[in-house]
C-alpha cells in the first residue's frame, strides 16, 4: 500500500531513507532549512522545500494529518529534533519517528510523543524502510542476493491449518525458518505444525514476495 510520507532533516539517514522510501513506491516530501542539502537531493524529489522545519507556522502548512509516516532525521541538534517531535504530535501526526544519539535522548523524545527512536545511519535506513513499506513487517535482516529475513505475523486464515497443508514455499514463494509466539521459539517447524492465531513466523525470502503475504495478514 503506498504511503505519504515526510522527512525531515536531509543529513545521511535522512537522504538515504527518502531515497529508499520512494524507491519502494511511496510519496515522499522532503524538508530541510538548509539550501545545500536541499539543493542536493530536490531532483530525487517532486517535493521537496527549503523551510524553518521548527516553525508550528511552517509545519501547519503541510497539512500534517495526510502523512501516514513523519521523520525526524535532525542532525546534532537534538533541540531541534525534540521540537519538531512535539510540534508534528500537536499537529497530528500518526506515526513520528525521531533520531537519537543515546538512551537519555531516546528517553526524552518517547516522553515527548515519538512513536519511534530511530539510532543510527547508512544502512539502518535501509531497514527502517523496509520495515514501514509494510504495516505488519516487525523486523528485517538484509542478506545477499536480494534476499532477506522477515518477522510477519500469520495470514489469519492460516489458524488451524498445518504448515504442509497451506504448501507455503510453493504458493507464497517462502521457506519458513522460524516461529514466534510470545516468548516461545520453534526454530525447526515441522510440516504437521498446526498455526495458532498470534504467531509470528521468520520467513527468508525476496523482499517483493514477503510484501505480498504481508498485505494479507
Amino acid at each position: 500500500m503506498k504511503k505519504s510520507v515526510l522527512v525531515i532533516g536531509l543529513g545521511r539517514l535522512g537522504s538515504h531513507l527518502a531515497e529508499k522510501m520512494q524507491d519502494l513506491g511511496h510519496d515522499v516530501m522532503v524538508l530541510d532549512s538548509n539550501e545545500n542539502s536541499i539543493n542536493h537531493i530536490a531532483s530525487h524529489f517532486a517535493d521537496a522545500r527549503i523551510a524553518d522545519y521548527t516553525s508550528e507556522d511552517v509545519l501547519k502548512t503541510l497539512d500534517i494529518p495526510s502523512f501516514d509516516l513523519c521523520f525526524v532525521t535532525v542532525g546534532d541538534n537534538f533541540e531541534a529534533s525534540m521540537l519538531v517531535t512535539h510540534i508534528l504530535k500537536k499537529l497530528g501526526a500518526k506515526y513520528v519517528a525521531s533520531r537519537a544519539r543515546d538512551e537519555m535522548q531516546c528517553e526524552l523524545l518517547k516522553r515527548i510523543g515519538a512513536d519511534e527512536v530511530i539510532y543510527a545511519d547508512g544502512e539502518v535506513a535501509d531497514k527502517l524502510a523496509i520495515r514501514h513499506n509494510g504495516n505488519n513487517i516487525f523486523d528485517y535482516v538484509a542478506l545477499a542476493g536480494g534476499y532477506a529475513i522477515f518477522e510477519v505475523p500469520i495470514v489469519k486464515e492460516w489458524k488451524g491449518k498445518t504448515i504442509a497443508e497451506l504448501d507455503v514455499r510453493k504458493k507464497y514463494k517462502i521457506n519458513i525458518v522460524a516461529i514466534k509466539n510470545g516468548n516461545a521459539i520453534n526454530v525447526t517447524p515441522m510440516p504437521d505444525y498446526v498455526f495458532k492465531e498470534d504467531d509470528h513466523i521468520f520467513v527468508l525470502g525476496q523482499s517483493r514476495d514477503v510484501f505480498k503475504l504481508s498485505v494479507k495478514t
